[in-house]
């Protein structure tokens, strides 16, 4: 898994479990799954942001999703 993600799947507390020499994720609770989900959408924000120098583009993103800054 991206390290990236598996951050934010820590980030927002979500269960893990041993598989096949690897770390395998699954959501805990529905709270923790849409927490991830925000995670990842405000982080593409964040990217889309810097990469094209025009925050509009992030805040696009944002409102889309309905995910407050």
């Amino acid at each position: 898994m991206n390290k990236q993600i598996t951050e934010l799947a820590l980030k927002a507390k979500l269960g893990s479990a041993e598989f096949d020499n690897g770390i395998r994720y699954y959501v805990s609770t529905e709270k923790s799954f849409e927490r991830f989900a925000k995670l990842i959408v405000e982080e593409c924000a964040k990217v889309a942001s810097v990469e094209t120098s025009d925050n509009g583009v992030g805040e696009v993103i944002r409102e889309h999703f309905g995910v407050e800054e």
